[in-house]
């Protein structure tokens, strides 16, 4: 893409598209805001209020714009017919496994269907032979309805499934009856939502359940209506109006809850003040009193419930960083009938930290990282990406695991009954299609699954390898690069690079039959797994959060660095992009060293650093990013926030920005605003805003295709590929 395109762009001041109506001159005045005596001038306030018709006039002539160019790229065509042949074959997935009643739920994906739905089967060996239960393409044939989570009663009787809109993650909960499909009972309104989530969890007997639930009505000011969220309990056939509350009163503003229960009626809530890993959790026994088990110092950052032998005592697994930055787990019994003598001192360690981190994951319905079975417990260890199940007995003594791939993935372990050992867990690579294997620990045998993936492209062309590099601080970061065999290093090569690096999470290998495109067109692919995620543990994600945010940064640029310095590319053949903290990386790497890469393609991103606390979602952020009240905080914010590092002069790279209207986790305004200041100093910008999407969850299939086809097609274009048709 050549920058003369874009020279009648902007209104000078305004950065108002072509063809677009200027916002009142009112609008345009800039805001100054002091911090701690810093004043700081924001020329773009006026691009946050989206009930701006000026606003949404704005964002449409941008989007015009940005249509105008994405579809007058080379070969769009044939990349569209390429991408709908690998994203949109008609090859079908599962994902969310869980079994109950004797019967295994799934989500089901199977284009040209837009949306996953709900089924259920005797067996995944039979997959043919399922069932669907709950179908949003029917439901709306628009495909903008989408399964948020669904749980199934323990029976496999009920099963309640959380539905929203448009990617909004906005969600009502719904109860189908498992044998028929039917919708019964009445619906639970605002059980989920982008902000905090949602959870549910079923009493024993199928005739209640105890979920999420967000204030009401005029329980709280409107602005407040996405927070405070309580844990009440609903009895099947009546009113939600009767629901009658449970715990949380006390909870934070920021509070983020997850439900579990046993078939014994122990129930149990997790929950974590906002996303920066601080963790208090909660029981309630038979004598229906909740009773506080840990608190944010104890450092306990999961709790699981295992089978009970006797159905009178339920052991309950721990997983604890204190003074375990990698992690140990923790094993307390718990009487159901009563937390009388209910202490964490009374925890035993049952296995204790070793080399490599033990996983850890909140509220991820597909995580299913640490599971106990009757005898044995599977968990999955990180080793600085790649990830690995590893299986224990019930004193703790490692045993024999399954077969896995190597510089792989190992997710969703999902135990076959809770008086089994066998489980299904899902195993994949950069290069290795999805599998679900089942595990027999008494055979040792491994056996790959009906339900398992088909993959639409041939990986056998490529390698993997995993190479480390220097961050300006001496801390070795890894790089894994997805390339052809046989690459010669001699700088000639497109390269893309991506890294994420907060909230603790683990960036492990994942198969994108998608960067199937770019890889056969050449494209060296690689990810760097950066401080801030949890690769290495507690300490490498504090490293990269709070006042310590510049580490992630310099630790991607480092990685970067290396893939032009190891032969890889050259600056002119390089690209960079991410998503959500993601874009915050790709916003930053750009401010920082404008020279490093020809082009960015950022989703979803945050830029606005003083700004992202008071979207609703952004209060949240604060326990990972920091708040603006904080002076060293701030300091730190301000140092680093892309939004306010944008300087006239700067060569910058050509930028794609993608956001979705309806994002509840990252305000849209983000976007906008970094496109408005980019575009004044007169950097070659486009900005594409879907109206039917939002974080990424819950996207049609169609919009998913146009936005890679978008994408693949910017990159090539941007780095020089002369796209080839794969015959």
């Amino acid at each position: 893409m050549r920058p003369h395109l874009f020279s009648c762009l902007f209104l000078a001041a305004a950065a108002v598209a072509c063809g677009g109506p200027p916002p009142p001159a009112t609008a345009l005045r800039p805001v100054t805001d002091a911090y701690h005596g810093v004043s700081v001038v924001d020329p773009y306030r006026w691009l946050e209020d989206w009930d701006n018709p000026a606003v949404k006039a704005w964002s449409a002539a941008q989007n015009t714009y940005a249509r105008s160019i994405l579809d007058t790229l080379p070969h769009v065509a044939e990349i569209r017919a390429r991408v709908t042949e690998i994203v949109g074959a008609q090859i079908v997935s599962y994902n969310s496994l869980t079994f109950a009643g004797g019967r295994l739920f799934a989500l089901k994906r199977q284009p040209p269907r837009q949306q996953p739905f709900l089924v259920v089967m005797d067996s995944p060996d039979h997959p043919e032979a399922a069932h669907i239960l709950v179908n949003p393409n029917t439901l709306n044939p628009k495909g903008t309805t989408a399964i948020d989570w669904y749980v199934p009663s323990h029976d496999g009787q009920f099963v309640a499934v959380s539905l929203s809109e448009g990617g909004s993650e906005a969600g009502d909960v719904h109860i189908f009856d498992a044998a028929t499909g039917q919708q019964v009972f009445e619906v639970i309104p605002h059980a989920q939502n982008g902000t905090a989530g949602g959870s549910l969890a079923w009493t024993p007997d199928a005739k209640a359940f105890y979920y999420t639930r967000y204030p009401r009505g005029d329980e709280r000011p409107a602005a407040d209506h996405e927070f405070y969220m309580q844990v009440y309990r609903h009895v099947l056939g009546t009113p939600t109006e009767q629901d009658t509350y449970e715990l949380g009163r006390d909870f934070p503003k920021i509070a983020e809850i997850v439900l579990a229960t046993t078939a014994d009626g122990l129930a149990l809530a997790s929950m974590q003040q906002g996303d920066g890993g601080q963790f208090q959790h909660y029981l309630r026994t038979a004598d229906g009193k909740w009773t506080q088990l840990t608190r944010y110092e104890d450092r306990i950052v999961q709790a699981v419930l295992g089978p009970s032998a006797d159905g009178v005592t339920t052991p309950l697994y721990l997983l604890s960083r204190k003074g375990a930055p990698r992690g140990q787990l923790l094993k307390l019994a718990v009487d159901n009938r009563s937390a009388a003598d209910l202490e964490l001192d009374r925890a035993a360690t049952l296995i204790p930290q070793g080399p490599d981190t033990l996983v850890s994951d909140f509220g991820d319905e597909d995580a299913g990282n640490l599971v106990a079975t009757s005898t044995l417990i599977y968990a999955t260890y990180q080793a600085g990406g790649p990830s690995e199940l590893r299986v224990f007995d019930a004193q703790g003594r490692p045993v024999a695991a399954p077969r896995q791939f190597p510089i792989g993935s190992v997710d969703s372990i999902v135990a076959e009954s809770e008086h089994s050992d066998r489980i299904l867990f899902l195993d994949s690579s950069y290069i290795d299609c999805p599998s679900w294997l089942a595990f027999d620990p008494a055979t040792r045998a491994t056996v790959k699954t009906a339900i398992s993936q088909k993959s639409p492209v041939d990986y056998s062309d490529c390698e993997v390898v995993r190479e480390f590099t220097v961050s300006k601080d001496g801390t070795k970061i890894p790089v894994n690069i997805i390339r052809k065999k046989g690459l010669v290093l001699d700088g000639s090569h497109p390269c893309i690079a991506t890294g994420y690096g907060g909230y603790g999470v683990n960036i492990s290998p994942y198969f994108s039959a998608a960067t199937r495109v770019l890889i056969e067109q050449g494209v060296v692919f690689a990810e760097a797994n950066i401080r801030g995620g949890g690769e290495y543990g507690d300490e490498w994600h504090k490293e990269g959060n709070l006042t310590h945010k510049q580490n992630v940064f310099d630790d991607f640029f480092a990685a970067c660095q290396h893939l032009i310095d190891a032969g890889y590319t050259r600056s002119a053949r390089f690209a960079i992009t991410g998503g959500s903290n993601g874009g915050l990386l790709m916003g930053a790497t750009l401010t920082q060293h404008p020279a490093l890469a020809h082009c960015v393609v950022s989703h979803v991103g945050i830029y606005d650093m003083l700004r992202v606390e008071l979207s609703p979602n952004g209060a949240f952020n604060v326990t990972e990013f920091g708040t603006v009240a904080d002076e060293d905080q701030f300091k730190a914010l301000h140092a680093y926030s892309p939004y306010h590092h944008v300087m006239a002069g700067t060569k910058y790279p050509d930028v794609l920005f993608l956001t979705g209207a309806n994002d509840p986790r990252v305000d849209p305004m983000q976007s906008r605003k970094m496109t408005a200041r980019l575009q004044a100093v007169g950097a070659t910008c486009l900005l594409r805003t879907s109206a039917n999407s939002g974080h990424g969850f819950g996207s049609s299939l169609g919009e998913r295709i146009e936005q890679a086809v978008d994408v693949d097609a910017f990159f090539f274009s941007e780095l020089g590929v002369d796209y080839q048709p794969v015959k």
